[in-house]
């Protein structure tokens, strides 16, 4: 499955590109997703989601390159269930690129899903993923915003982040991502067409029987 979404980020791309070099920085910014550990460009980490009352967690790893010539940075994800037999493989390539002061992030992403989430299909789950690449995006610019010089020791404050995870222990346990919360509305969206459709039908046919219901009938 192959999906594309668009963002911006309020920063220049000289920035944006700096803060792609830091998988640390930009991951917790991804809801859902927590790092476990980084080596060179390598990292482990989990992900949470929710569908309501039902929560799946997965671990999984990957690796980062990058192409500073075309500024890419491209992720080799994979993971699996902790408690069920689904797994989860992507590819994802984001395509920096110049916008007056902004910097536009272009994401391609090639999924490949089993299990429960994989049921809702690729037009939902492109909706999904947009509204998903969305709130990451919004995260991003929050944290740049928020960006703090390094302290004394060299470490950089990112909100976000685990402080003991800087510290060298096991980070916490990831907030769920609720895809509930987004295929909701997706949904909705989706149903609204037909449902206004019907309405207008229903309407057609009141005023028609009104009309109607003016002349005299024959006999």
């Amino acid at each position: 499955m192959q999906l594309q979404n668009h963002f911006t980020v309020p920063v220049p791309l000289v920035d944006t590109w700096k803060l792609f070099q830091d998988i640390g920085a930009v991951a917790p910014c991804m809801p859902g997703a927590v790092l476990d550990a980084v080596e060179d460009d390598s990292f482990t980490g989990r992900v949470k989601i929710k569908v309501g009352a039902v929560q799946m967690s997965y671990r999984g790893q990957g690796t980062v390159s990058r192409n500073e010539a075309e500024h890419t940075v491209t992720l080799d994800l994979s993971g699996s269930e902790t408690r069920g037999a689904g797994t989860a493989a992507a590819k994802v390539t984001a395509q920096l690129a110049p916008e007056g002061d902004h910097t536009q992030v272009t994401v391609r992403t090639d999924l490949d899903l089993t299990g429960r989430p994989a049921q809702f299909g690729r037009g939902i789950l492109a909706d999904v993923a947009d509204r998903l690449v969305q709130q990451f995006a919004a995260k991003l610019a929050e944290y740049l915003s928020m960006r703090q010089p390094a302290d004394d020791n060299g470490v950089t404050t990112r909100p976000g982040v685990n402080a003991s995870a800087t510290a060298g222990s096991a980070p916490s346990e990831p907030e769920a991502m609720d895809l509930g919360a987004a295929v909701l509305p997706v949904l909705a969206k989706r149903a609204a067409k037909p449902a206004a459709a019907l309405t207008g039908a229903g309407l057609l046919i009141w005023l028609l029987a009104r009309t109607l219901r003016r002349f005299p009938r024959a006999d």
